[in-house]
């Protein structure tokens, strides 16, 4: 009966892997349908005032974006009044649209904008079935009609969309097309890189066939986990990236292990059975160091983080498991076929004489090494304190996005902090309403408090809109409810006030004024007790970003670093090789960290980056994204690294031996495996959206240091100064 079975158990993992691949991969090609790109901070204040807008106020602009409107006369004279209402009109007709704000409903001079002629128009949306940002590919084609409408009488007219809907569309699509452009500039040069390792077309295609498996099929699973969670376009990114880093590592060590044992004279199972036990063993802990990091980054209450944890949380899962269980038995059946499309006719060698040369400098010269290697990285790792984890201040937005185009067009009529506008909400006691006397006097008492800020450059409310009759309470009651939505909930017991900054506002000086107005007194600011401030809008949101991500680093370093002691404790039952491997990982991550810096903060060789000028931070989700994914990562070498000495070691070889078969056995694999690793990283690096710019140069600094310098030079050397007490206790 076994004689029956057997075959079919021996192709048991193929067949479920075919099934796995039937479902998930159609799941892959849309998956970027599923996902959201506006930033959530989960149970923040802004989150809480958005929510409030939307269900009490009901305003036709809870949502919306803004058209800005360039080359018209000032809607001040009658040709600029009639193509304002032309353009108004045609909006007005749009099913999406719920409300149009313009200089037509209130003739303020702040819709005039300074210097060439243009305005802008704040237009409501509501989106009862979809997200609001899908809706931004409709009124853009729309424009293109009321466009052509007015380049007849006005032939230098543009009309771009922002505003938080539209920049989350174009985030949205600039981040998915350039997740697969650098998918495509790095399979090739991914490819070109392994056929130089074998010298084999197959051998050389495994790797990448396996990391290209493991992002469609991490792919398929992130689109169904959206159908129950909402996730991040983010996610994407982290998906193509890492899968194809730890997919194409992981495979390649697997397959290293089995052309090893093919070089010693095993059978093709015989090998493959050696691949999976002694690479599978690696592979599994190399991933466990990697999904410690993500795990610890569910700790930070934003979607983004969280859906980036999912993602390499799912990605070193499928990665590890098409190295140890797909590859093996594809292996096993190629046999001598692996060596098919040889471009050369020198065979696989494993005897590493060059990194056995190597070991053996350090091994003789251990102190001289690390005077030699550490200092540089030292001073590098230095410069991390100088790291400033916030939002940029500058246009950061790829210039190809048109609502970026479009910001620089309101900054160019004098008018960019309409963007930035900081949206308070003021609760009134229960036994006063908004347009009662004792309501309406802490409405003008807490605008004239804002209106004194140094920041402050207007405030919108129902008071402005009223005008010089603001204080004619009979009048007030008069006007239309349409009127009065926008800034008065339907109860009468809240009212908005919209603070719009000054154009050259400092961020951090915004960032001020909203802890101020969320720590102050509000009864004392309104003169009206049991009174309660909320404080949202974009600067509000930034605030609470960067609070949110501050407030859990430390948490999410101690998490990591104690996991990872952890781990690799129980992996090699030794106290001193885990501690070296946690010290060389924050060496790692802090030289990243300060060639980050150096580069974009200090601006040295940003050029290089297609970017013009440094930057002033450096995005708050940057430094938890890449320490955690920097701190697995970098463990991968440590393990391939100490796995072999410790397997050479049981062997009966002695420490100075064992070092050198270890590092003669994993070096061309580190420094292969880094190169396959730089190449993808640097392929996200080459892109526009500067978050990601920043995260895989970052990330191809820290393996380039880590697999040069680091892991082949700086730890053998620790290595080999602590002897047999790397072991202890153990044996």
């Amino acid at each position: 009966m076994s004689s029956h079975r057997r075959p079919f158990w021996r192709f048991a993992p193929l067949l479920a892997w075919f099934v796995a691949a039937l479902v998930l991969v159609p799941q892959a090609r849309h998956v970027e349908e599923t996902l959201d790109v506006s930033a959530r901070i989960l149970g923040s204040e802004s989150a809480c005032v958005e929510r409030t807008l939307a269900e009490r106020f009901e305003s036709p602009f809870a949502q919306s974006a803004i058209l800005v409107a360039r080359g018209l006369p000032s809607p001040d004279t009658p040709g600029g009044e009639e193509a304002l209402r032309t353009l108004v009109d045609a909006l007005k007709k749009r099913p999406e649209v719920k409300g149009v704000f313009s200089h037509l409903d209130q003739p303020d001079p702040y819709f005039v904008g300074e210097g060439e002629g243009g305005t802008f128009v704040v237009v409501g949306l509501e989106a009862p079935d979809a997200r609001v940002d899908r809706l931004l590919p409709g009124l853009r084609a729309a424009t293109v009609g009321i466009r052509t409408t007015l380049r007849e009488t006005f032939p230098d007219v543009t009309l771009r969309w922002t505003g938080e809907a539209a920049i989350n569309h174009d985030l949205w699509q600039t981040s998915t097309d350039e997740a697969h452009a650098a998918e495509r500039r790095a399979l090739p040069i991914t490819l070109l890189l392994l056929l130089i390792v074998f010298g084999s077309v197959v051998a050389a295609s495994l790797p990448v066939a396996a990391g290209a498996l493991s992002v469609a099929l991490t792919l398929g699973l992130v689109a169904l986990a959206a159908e129950l969670w909402p996730l991040s376009i983010l996610v994407v990114n982290v998906v193509s990236m890492l899968g194809l880093a730890l997919g194409i590592d992981y495979a390649l060590l697997t397959v290293t292990r089995f052309r090893e044992a093919r070089g010693a004279g095993a059978s093709p199972r015989s090998a493959a059975r050696d691949a999976a036990r002694h690479a599978g063993g690696t592979v599994a802990l190399s991933g466990v160091a990697v999904a410690i990091g993500f795990f610890a980054l569910l700790l930070i209450p934003l979607r983004e983080l969280r859906s980036a944890a999912l993602g390499g949380l799912l990605v070193a899962l499928v990665s590890v498991l098409v190295a140890v269980t797909l590859l093996p038995p594809i292996l096993g059946w190629l046999g001598g076929r692996l060596e098919a499309g040889r471009l050369w006719s020198r065979r696989f060698s494993p005897d590493g004489r060059r990194w056995r040369a190597w070991a053996r400098v350090v091994c003789a010269r251990p102190w001289l090494v690390l005077l030699l290697t550490a200092p540089p990285v030292l001073l590098l790792a230095a410069q991390a304190g100088r790291l400033d984890p916030g939002i940029p201040t500058g246009p950061w937005h790829p210039p190809s996005m048109e609502s970026a185009r479009a910001i620089e067009d309101l900054r160019a009529l004098g008018r960019g902090g309409v963007v930035q506008t900081l949206r308070v909400v003021l609760h009134l006691p229960e036994t006063t309403t908004a347009l009662e006397s004792e309501g309406w006097e802490a409405q003008r008492r807490l605008e004239s408090w804002l209106l004194s800020q140094p920041v402050v450059a207007r405030v919108q409310s129902l008071r402005s809109v009223a005008g010089e009759r603001a204080d004619d309470l009979a009048y007030m009651a008069l006007l239309p409810a349409a009127a009065k939505r926008p800034f008065v909930d339907g109860l009468g017991e809240a009212v908005l006030l919209e603070a719009v900054p000054r154009e050259d506002a400092d961020p951090a000086k915004l960032s001020e004024l909203v802890r101020l107005l969320r720590a102050m007194d509000a009864a004392g600011a309104s003169g009206l007790a049991d009174t309660r401030i909320e404080v949202g809008g974009l600067p509000a949101f930034n605030t609470d970003y960067e609070d949110a991500v501050a407030g859990r680093l430390g948490l999410v370093v101690l998490l990591v670093v104690g996991a990872t002691l952890l781990a690799l404790f129980v992996a090699f039952r030794s106290v001193l090789v885990p501690l070296k491997a946690v010290a060389l990982n924050l060496l790692a991550v802090s030289a990243a960290f300060g060639a980050l810096v150096v580069v974009f903060q200090d601006g040295i060789g940003l050029s290089l980056l297609g970017l013009d000028a440094p930057l002033d931070g450096v995005f708050p989700i940057i430094p938890p994204l890449v320490f955690c994914t920097v701190f697995g990562l970098s463990m991968d070498y440590e393990v391939f690294l100490v796995a072999r000495v410790a397997e050479a070691r049981r062997s009966g070889l002695s420490e100075e031996d064992a070092l050198a078969e270890g590092l003669a056995r994993t070096g061309g694999v580190i420094t292969s495996a880094a190169a396959i690793m730089i190449a993808v990283f640097a392929s996200f690096a080459l892109g526009e959206f500067v978050l990601m710019k920043m995260l895989g140069f970052t990330l191809a600094v820290a393996v380039f240091l880590d697999a040069t310098i680091i892991r082949v030079a700086i730890g053998p050397a620790l290595l080999r100064l602590a002897g047999r007490w790397n072991w202890w206790p153990g044996r």
